[in-house]
């Protein structure tokens, strides 16, 4: 038998951080044997116990892999969904090795999409402390205005009370709609859809096109590729992990 801290297990997993798992822990998405675990500091079985986060077992890393996904509309962020909806699982057939989410992407967003069994790297690049670009192109309802793309710079309370903000351009005007280009990097909850909303213009089309400096490189819809050495050292150097 061998014990080891819930927090340390999860990161052994490559789902996240140890910091990253006491999060995962409070907003109650780990199990422990089917039990929703609610102590930080509880102890895991390595040899007996099944660990599960958002119902899907965990298991230790035995190769650290990095995939970048052209995330299709209409599927979601997750690797299991209790509503039985398409997820990026679902887009990842072939692949021999688990990987997770970095952050979310809109179940009817499309886009750059990164997954990795990189606990420590996939919870830097998450966290709005470091500052990672994420750049979106959206198409709104209406003519947007220089006035609107000044308010979203200087920011606008969100939902939950922080603020948000981004760099906007106009990239044209199809119809009595507009293309618009959105640099941000704090990337909260549905951040691109609120700001629009709040300016008059819902967005009716979302893609991201850049996460971290990684972009799709001609990948269709649904398919992926795993990331090359370069991206791999570049991603790690942004957040501070060389």
């Amino acid at each position: 038998m061998s014990l080891i801290r819930i927090n340390k297990y999860l990161s052994l997993c490559g789902i996240t951080s140890r910091r990253g798992a006491d999060t995962l822990i409070s907003e109650g998405k780990v199990t422990i044997n089917d039990h929703t675990l609610e102590e930080r500091g509880a102890v895991v079985d390595t040899d007996n116990d099944v660990v599960k986060v958002d119902g899907v077992e965990a298991r230790p890393v035995e190769e650290k892999i990095y995939v970048i996904l052209n995330k299709p509309a209409m599927t979601m962020t997750t690797l299991h969904d209790p509503f039985k909806r398409r997820t990026v699982v679902q887009c990842l057939k072939g692949l021999q090795h688990r990987v997770y989410p970095v952050g979310r992407l809109d179940y009817d967003a499309e886009g750059v999409l990164l997954l990795t069994n990189d606990g420590d790297l996939a919870y830097r690049l998450a966290h709005p402390r470091y500052q990672v670009t994420k750049i979106y192109e959206a198409l709104v309802e209406g003519r947007f205005t220089k006035e609107s793309v000044e308010k979203i710079k200087r920011g606008i309370k969100l939902e939950d009370g922080a603020t948000g903000h981004a760099r906007v351009s106009i990239l044209g005007y199809p119809a009595d709609q507009t293309r618009l280009r959105l640099i941000l990097t704090e990337g909260r909850k549905r951040e691109v859809k609120q700001l629009c909303k709040l300016v008059g213009h819902p967005v009716k089309w979302l893609r991201r096109v850049e996460f971290a400096g990684i972009q799709l490189k001609q990948l269709k819809p649904g398919q992926f590729r795993q990331l090359t050495r370069s991206e791999i050292d570049r991603l790690h150097q942004l957040v501070g992990l060389v």
